[in-house]
């Protein structure tokens, strides 16, 4: 039997309507609260976005559907097949207005707070710039607003949350989409049902 673990949060539903368009039946996993619900043939593990790779690149589930800035931000070793068509987003730089005209670049010692302090830690590394990283698992949004930090580094789909605390777009760190994540053991050892799911996941709108 095959695990797969999703994501949830906004892409569980467009990830379930994968697996109903390939036959499965996704009722319980949407009706009930268990994590773990087998159907079809599959186990399907339910987790945090951020859980998603470690399960994967543990063995504890075979395929995982993630963002890429989760994956990223993970830095988990397991194959990335297959890039998926939801799920878009931006990874980005935002700041007060303030910062817009100030070359922000050129201030050391900013403070930045994220949820993803690998990826943040990386990008500022790669330009020089010198930043005290905070990590918060919370609404990033609120830092600048009571001090915590200067600048943050989050997810933005429309930017109206960014707005709607004061917040702009500075810089872009990086794009992101669901990708499908596959254990590097699991990759050999069960090739021939991945890569069907694969084919499957592929070819489902034609």
């Amino acid at each position: 039997m095959i695990t797969i673990a999703l994501a949830k949060g906004r892409l569980l539903e467009p990830s379930l309507k994968i697996f109903e368009t390939l036959g499965y039946d996704t009722r319980e996993i949407r009706e009930s609260r268990k994590l773990v619900v087998e159907n079809h043939g599959a186990r399907f593990l339910l987790a945090k976005p951020m859980d998603v790779p470690i399960y994967v690149e543990y063995g504890a589930a075979d395929v995982g559907i993630v963002g890429q800035d989760a994956l990223r931000e993970s830095g988990v070793n397991v194959y990335e097949p297959l890039a998926l068509d939801y799920g878009h987003c931006r990874l980005m730089v935002a700041g007060k207005p303030d910062y817009r005209d100030a070359e922000w670049r050129m201030i050391a010692g900013l403070r930045v707070a994220t949820k993803y302090p690998r990826i943040a830690q990386k990008f500022f590394a790669a330009r020089g710039l010198s930043v005290e990283i905070i990590e918060v698992y919370g609404s990033v949004e609120l830092a600048p607003a009571v001090g915590l930090a200067d600048l943050i580094v989050d997810v933005v789909d429309t930017g109206r949350t960014l707005r709607a605390n004061g917040l702009i777009e500075l810089d872009q760190v990086l794009t992101s989409q669901a990708a499908l994540i596959v254990n590097r053991a699991s990759h050999t050892l069960r090739a021939g049902e991945i890569r069907e799911l694969i084919e499957k996941i592929e070819n489902r709108n034609s």
